[in-house]
């Protein structure tokens, strides 16, 4: 589990911005993300719940690679 001294969505620039908390900083440009890894629009919709909704989850499942098997465990109808 990672830690987050903020984490947000930032309507502006299309990105989730985060900084850890040893105080790291990044920047995720979510429509590369749904690019990359979204194949359908119910994809890019569970894409968006987490963006609006979850942001720190959203950063995690990017950071830890499990995106993809995030999104296919949603796609079958799976708990994750």
């Amino acid at each position: 589990m990672m830690y987050f001294r903020n984490c947000r969505f930032d309507f502006d620039t299309n990105r989730v911005e985060a900084i850890l908390s040893d105080g790291s900083r990044l920047s995720i440009d979510c429509i590369a993300v749904e690019n990359e890894l979204a194949e359908t629009w119910l994809d890019r919709r569970e894409l968006d719940f987490l963006i609006y909704n979850e942001p720190e989850s959203y950063v995690e499942l990017i950071l830890t690679g499990r995106m993809e098997k995030y999104l296919n465990t949603v796609r079958k109808g799976q708990k994750f």
